[in-house]
């Protein structure tokens, strides 16, 4: 998607320890009018599949997938990192390591927001290790649902998540991939499509 690439390029910073700072549009101050071309691009590359819901995790996937949704007539679930006293009943629950913050979350999900047979798209702002995908594919799994793809807004490439989900068969559809970055020089380097 040339449209992200170009506000990466103008926007985004890269921090040591190949990190990729995009909070000026992307998952801090959201950009609405990016995020509904966000929302036409994931339509237009999963038109082929039924999406009942979409499944996302707190926090900076919220946005993004709340715009996306409008697009698949479907609403979304967000998986939550802390237990809270409005949550009740049956919880699905996986564990979730997550490269930005360097720590585990248990993450929760009712188990009356992802029912049995349900088709459900897994979407995230980032996707580096792939650990957030596969916590939430393991959420939907244990609600015997069915996973019809992961939507990632930017993937880390020179990273094992995008390689370790395809080659478990999951269809996986970044809307960009980058394969390097420098933080002296500023650059970085996309995957062509």
């Amino acid at each position: 998607m040339e449209l992200l690439k170009e506000r990466i390029r103008k926007d985004g910073i890269i921090k040591p320890g190949n990190v990729l700072k995009v909070d000026s549009f992307l998952n801090h101050q959201m950009d609405i009018q990016l995020f509904n071309e966000i929302g036409k691009e994931f339509k237009r590359r999963f038109a082929d599949v039924k999406v009942d819901r979409i499944l996302t995790i707190e926090a900076s996937g919220i946005g993004i997938a709340a715009i996306v949704a409008q697009y698949f007539d479907c609403p979304v679930v967000f998986a939550k990192k802390t237990q809270s006293i409005n949550l009740d009943g049956t919880m699905l629950s996986t564990k979730i390591e997550s490269f930005t913050h360097k720590r585990t979350y248990d993450v929760i999900v009712a188990s009356r927001f992802i029912q049995p047979g349900e088709n459900v798209l897994v979407l995230d702002d980032f996707m580096a290790n792939g650990c957030a995908a596969m916590g939430l594919i393991d959420l939907i799994e244990s609600a015997h649902a069915n996973v019809v793809g992961v939507g990632i807004v930017i993937e880390k490439g020179f990273q094992q998540g995008g390689r370790m989900l395809r080659e478990k068969g999951l269809r996986v559809e970044s809307l960009a991939i980058v394969d390097g970055m420098d933080a002296d020089t500023q650059s970085i380097t996309f995957r062509e499509n």
